[in-house]
């Protein structure tokens, strides 16, 4: 398959595109990977270099890939971390592009904007064009727990409440919900759930909480679970295989001690996970 990844780029560590690419690419598919920023590191170490592109310059490698004429062998778009809307904008009109020439392309849009503990983390303005744009466009969406409170504009804190949010963010437009990092009321201690929504029907793969915390496994986990859906087209299947290879490279890399997540040294966990977890119908 023909993957369209469009974010951000870090030279050290592993997060956006420096998260997504390898994992897709170790599966066998070609990613044509747009870089929304060049960053020297992740932002979470509270210094870095590097610039941002502007949506403009996004838009004109867009349009180098469209002057090749392979947009119509285009299977899907991903996308992530949006520094400002008009970066959003790009994205869009590049998923608008892929669509017009292949109609049974995908878009999977990974919400970025905050996170449990932390709050908004985005710049102001992301959060309303993540709502009220790029999710309404999107087929597939990939939130974290405070995410798809954000998106449903209600609390998920269990089974109950939970069904109402997924309810109403398909409301929106997606199709296929993936809940990551999700802990409710009756999720056990020293667990953690990751949950998809396929319509009506939903799934959960329920993990033991590893000690560690990186960034860009999320990023990991929206690549997989596209790439995995757009293969076998079943949400299940496809939740099954990303929680499996990405519990396998969390624990990788708590073994390891390491601040970034170790995709080169897990890389087998892509292909072939150390632990099958079973997606259990709920």
């Amino acid at each position: 398959m023909n993957i369209l990844s469009i974010q951000s780029w870090v030279a050290y560590g592993h997060v956006g595109n420096a998260s997504a690419v390898f994992p897709m690419q170790r599966l066998g598919h070609e990613v044509w990977a747009v870089n929304t920023v060049q960053f020297s590191n992740h932002t979470g170490y509270g210094a870095w270099k590097g610039q941002v592109f502007s949506g403009e310059a996004i838009r004109e490698v867009v349009d180098g890939v469209e002057d090749r004429g392979v947009l119509p062998s285009c299977d899907g778009v991903l996308s992530g971390y949006m520094g400002d809307a008009s970066i959003g904008e790009a994205i869009l009109d590049a998923v608008a592009r892929v669509k017009a020439a292949n109609p049974n392309a995908l878009y999977c849009c990974d919400p970025v904007m905050g996170d449990v503990g932390r709050g908004m983390f985005v710049r102001p303005g992301i959060p309303e064009f993540m709502r009220d744009r790029a999710v309404r466009q999107a087929d597939i969406i990939t939130p974290n727990h405070f995410e798809l409170e954000f998106l449903s504009g209600q609390d998920a804190k269990d089974s109950a409440s939970l069904a109402r949010a997924l309810d109403a963010v398909h409301k929106l437009g997606p199709r296929v919900i993936v809940v990551t990092s999700l802990h409710l009321n009756d999720t056990p201690d020293g667990m953690l759930d990751l949950m998809v929504s396929d319509g009506d029907v939903h799934y959960r793969v329920r993990t033991l909480l590893l000690p560690v915390s990186v960034n860009g496994a999320g990023d990991a986990i929206a690549a997989l679970f596209f790439v995995h859906y757009l293969e076998t087209k079943s949400a299940a299947e496809a939740l099954s295989r990303a929680a499996s290879s990405v519990y396998g490279l969390l624990k990788r890399t708590a073994e390891a001690g390491s601040r970034e997540i170790v995709s080169v040294a897990a890389q087998d966990e892509f292909v072939s996970p150390t632990t099958r977890f079973e997606a259990e119908k709920i």
